[in-house]
């Protein structure tokens, strides 16, 4: 053991540094696919309680879940007897997906460009938690418009850009090495003109701060009490 100058042992401190590797969304999602529903995500949580409800999934629907994951929502989505069809740029995701709901069709495909569906195929279209990796907002809206029928409906949950300015961005751990995804910074100014140029009418924003139900139900969620999380916009597609 080292001595220091006034007789005192000499501690040697420690610091493990973790790896960080940045990728882009589909390579982190297909890597985080297999832990992704057991990795605590107090914002994937907050959403799944908040956001259903803006949905309200009805029988015999046709129900597009654009950028699903692994599927959080199908069991929602099938308990209310819609018919659901889904699409995501992670083939890994969608390989888990496919195992919990192999009745659900299943779809590769990038947001960010053409959706592979025809004109006005859906009643309703889902789109949760995918903005911070969107760079063009106004393709996405576009397609989602596109897609719906007349009088169809969409909801899009997003992080509150406050996550983004203060610092928030996708991530988990895999053996030595921390992956982070990035996050896109868009104002809510930001998404609305998008929206609005797309077409969309009756637009409502409903703006979500973490609760006490949320601090209690994961490690570490006590840090986002009150903090400003989620953003959810419901908006119509005008009628014939």
């Amino acid at each position: 053991m080292d001595i220091g100058m006034f007789g005192e042992p000499i501690v040697q401190l420690v610091v493990h540094v973790m790896n960080v590797r940045r990728v882009d969304p589909q390579q982190g999602y297909d890597l985080w696919a297999e832990t992704y529903d057991t990795t605590p995500n107090a914002v994937v949580r907050f959403d799944e309680r908040i956001t259903p409800r803006d949905v309200e999934p009805r029988p015999g629907e046709r129900i597009l879940d654009a950028g699903c994951g692994t599927g959080r929502y199908f069991p929602t989505l099938i308990a209310a007897r819609s018919r659901v069809t889904s699409m995501d740029l992670s083939a890994g995701m969608l390989r888990v997906a496919r195992q919990n709901h192999p009745a659900v069709p299943l779809v590769v495909a990038e947001l960010q460009r053409s959706w592979p569906f025809p004109d006005g195929t859906f009643d309703a279209v889902l789109c949760a938690l995918v903005g911070e990796h969107l760079d063009d907002l106004a393709i996405v809206f576009k397609e989602m418009h596109r897609v719906l029928a007349a009088g169809g409906r969409a909801v899009f949950s997003v992080y509150h850009p406050a996550m983004a300015d203060a610092g928030k961005e996708a991530h988990f751990f895999k053996g030595e090495l921390e992956y982070r995804l990035g996050a896109v910074k868009h104002s809510l100014a930001d998404y609305r003109a998008a929206i609005e140029d797309a077409g969309f009418e009756e637009i409502t924003l409903a703006e979500h701060h973490g609760d006490q139900e949320l601090a209690s139900s994961g490690p570490g969620f006590q840090k986002f009490l009150d903090f400003p999380l989620l953003i959810v916009f419901r908006v119509t597609k005008r009628g014939c």
